[in-house]
C-alpha cells in the first residue's frame, strides 16, 4: 500500500480500487469541551445516490460533515474514501480529495467579486506567467452562472447580493469544483420554489454523472422529491438508514425526535380583536402603494418570491430601510419610525432572517442575547435583577428546547438552528404587541419548528398581532388567518384561512398568484 501527502491530506492507495460505499465513516466520535456532539456514529454513501440526513439541530449532522470536509477533526473512528482510508486538515484538502461542501451558514467574502469567490483558493488554474488572468476568471465564471440561469455579473461583488443570491453563489462554486461528493447543509434554506426547481435540477444532473450528494435539509418535502436513500441522527447518534421509499414522511419525524409530533403546524385558533397595526400606502425600496390591517389575535401571512417586496416592506415597518412615503398607524395613532429603536419602543419586534447580521451578538451570552430587548422590564433601580434575568432565560430557553451547555455560554458556540431559537427567545420574552416574523423557522428542524409554530399561537392567543413571512407555502397556509401574496413589489392576492380550508385555494394558486396571475 503507497501513501502520499498533499498540503495536509493524507491519501493511502491501496492496489484495488473496488468498493461497496464512496464514504464509509466508521465509530466517529466527536466532544466540545463537555458535550458530545456524536457518539461512535456509522455513516455510509453508495456511489451516485442523493443521501438525505435528517435530524433535530443539535444532531450532529453538521459536525458530521465538518469532518468530512475538513473543518473539524475526529475524536476517534475513522473514515474510508472512494475504499481507501481519508483524512484532511482543510476544506482545501477535501475539495483536492473530491468532496466539497456547501455550507448552511454563508461565509462569503464581501469585498471580493462573484468570480473571486466561486474560484477563491483555486486561482492557480488561471494564472499566466505567474498573474491571474481576471479575464479569464471571469469568462470561466460566467459560464458556471449561464448554466444555473443566474443574471449577475461575475465582477460584482458579494457584498451587493442577497441572501438568496449569496445562497445560489455557494451552490455554484461547489459544484464547480467538480466533486464526486457534495455535502449540502440546507442548501435552499434561502432560496424561492424556483430557484430551488433549479437546484434540484443541478442535483439530478450531478446524479446522472455519477456524482454522490449528502443533502441536509428539515424541509421533509424537499426529502422525499429528491433523495434516495436516507440517515437519521438523534443526540448525536446514528438511528436508522434505509431507502427513502420505504418509509414515510411521520416514521422519519418519529425517528428524528424520538416521539410522535402531531402536527407541524398546530394552529391555535384565536378571537381576532380589534386592528392593532395599520400601513397605508407604504412605499419604498423594492415595493410600492402596500395597505394592509393586522388584528389582535391575528396570524397575517405574507406570501411571495424572493425579491417581491415582502421582506422590503417588514424592513421598513421596523425601521431597518426607510420608508419614501405611506402611514403606520398603530392602535388608531400615527407613528414615525426612522430607526429599529423607535419600532422597539412602539411594541414592534422583528426576528429578521439573517440571524447573524441583525439577530445575534455571537460573542455575546445566551442570557445577554435573550435578555437584550427587555433589559428595561428587568432593571431594580441601576441594576438589573440578575435571578429574574437567569430565570426567564432559562424558561424560554427550555421550551424552545435550545440544546447548549449553559445559559452562558457565547452564541456563536450554538448550531445554526439554535442561533436561530435564541433570536425567536429574546422577541417572544419580550411580548410586543406587534411580532414580524421574517424565516421564523429557516435551518429550524421540524420538532423545534412545532414549537415555534405553538408559541406563536400561544402569544396570538394572548392578542398579539403577528406578521409572519415565510418561503414555505405550506408554513404560510397551515399557519395564517389571512395571507397577503406580492409581486414584484405590489400585492397580488389576499386568501383567508376559510378559503384554504374550504379548498377554494390550494398551494397552487397561491404560487400562480407570486407569479402574477390571478
Amino acid at each position: 500500500m503507497d501513501t502520499c501527502r498533499v498540503k495536509g491530506l493524507t491519501m493511502h492507495h491501496k492496489n484495488e480500487t473496488s468498493y461497496e460505499y464512496i464514504l464509509d465513516c466508521h465509530d466517529i466520535s466527536k466532544s466540545f469541551g463537555g458535550t458530545k456532539a456524536l457518539k461512535g456514529v456509522q455513516f455510509r454513501l453508495k456511489k451516485g445516490q442523493v443521501h438525505a440526513l435528517i435530524g433535530e439541530n443539535g444532531a450532529g449532522k453538521s459536525t458530521l460533515m465538518n469532518i468530512i470536509c475538513g473543518l473539524l477533526q475526529p475524536n476517534s473512528g475513522s473514515i474510508k474514501f472512494e475504499g481507501r482510508p481519508y483524512s484532511v486538515s482543510s476544506p482545501v484538502d477535501a475539495i483536492n480529495a473530491g468532496i466539497a461542501m456547501i455550507h448552511q451558514e454563508l461565509n462569503p467574502q464581501p469585498y471580493l467579486s462573484i468570480a473571486e469567490n466561486i474560484f477563491l483558493n483555486r486561482e492557480d488554474t488561471f494564472k499566466r506567467s505567474g498573474l491571474l488572468d481576471k479575464r479569464e476568471t471571469n469568462r470561466k465564471t460566467q459560464e458556471v452562472l449561464d448554466k444555473f440561469d443566474i443574471r449577475l455579473n461575475p465582477k460584482t461583488h458579494m457584498e451587493h447580493l442577497t441572501i438568496a443570491q449569496m445562497q445560489m453563489i455557494e451552490i455554484v462554486k461547489a459544484v464547480s469544483t467538480n466533486a464526486r461528493l457534495v455535502l449540502m447543509d440546507e442548501p435552499t434554506s434561502s432560496l424561492d420554489s424556483e430557484e430551488s426547481k433549479r437546484l434540484f435540477r443541478t442535483i439530478r444532473e450531478l446524479q446522472g454523472k455519477g456524482v454522490t450528494v449528502v443533502y441536509i435539509s428539515h424541509r421533509m418535502d424537499e426529502i422525499f422529491e429528491i433523495c434516495d436513500s436516507y440517515s437519521v441522527f438523534r443526540d448525536g447518534m446514528f438511528i436508522d438508514s434505509g431507502n427513502i421509499a420505504d418509509i414515510t414522511k411521520d416514521e422519519v419525524i418519529s425517528l428524528m425526535v424520538g416521539r410522535d409530533v402531531e402536527s407541524v403546524f398546530p394552529k391555535t385558533e384565536c378571537t381576532i380583536g380589534d386592528v392593532v397595526l395599520k400601513a397605508d400606502k407604504l412605499t419604498g425600496t423594492g415595493f410600492k402603494d402596500i395597505s394592509f390591517e393586522v388584528r389582535a389575535g391575528e396570524i397575517l401571512g405574507i406570501a411571495g418570491l424572493v425579491g417581491s417586496g415582502r421582506s422590503e416592506t417588514m424592513r421598513a415597518v421596523f425601521g431597518l430601510d426607510q420608508l419614501k412615503s405611506g402611514r403606520l398607524i398603530l392602535d388608531g395613532e400615527e407613528i414615525f419610525i426612522n430607526k429599529p429603536r423607535d419600532a422597539i419602543d412602539n411594541g414592534i419586534a422583528m426576528i429578521n432572517e439573517d440571524r447573524k447580521e441583525y439577530g445575534l451578538c455571537l460573542f455575546r451570552s445566551i442570557r445577554e442575547n435573550i435578555s437584550l430587548p427587555g433589559l428595561k422590564t428587568m432593571h431594580k433601580g441601576l441594576f438589573v435583577q440578575r435571578a429574574k434575568e437567569r430565570k426567564d432565560c432559562n424558561e424560554i430557553s427550555s421550551s424552545l428546547r435550545i440544546k447548549m451547555a449553559g445559559i452562558n455560554s457565547e452564541a456563536f458556540s450554538l448550531s445554526g438552528g439554535n442561533q436561530q431559537k435564541v433570536v425567536v427567545a429574546k422577541w417572544l420574552l419580550n411580548k410586543p404587541k406587534v411580532l414580524i416574523l421574517d424565516e421564523p423557522t429557516r435551518g429550524v428542524d421540524v420538532g423545534a419548528k412545532a414549537e415555534i409554530h405553538e408559541l406563536m399561537g400561544t402569544f396570538a392567543a394572548e392578542g398579539m398581532a403577528i406578521l409572519m413571512v415565510s418561503s414555505e407555502l405550506p408554513e404560510v397556509m397551515g399557519m395564517s388567518d389571512r395571507i397577503l401574496i406580492y409581486h414584484e413589489g405590489s400585492l397580488n392576492g389576499e386568501v383567508s384561512r376559510e378559503d384554504i380550508l374550504s379548498g377554494k385555494e390550494d398551494q397552487e394558486s397561491i404560487l400562480r398568484k407570486e407569479f402574477g396571475r390571478r
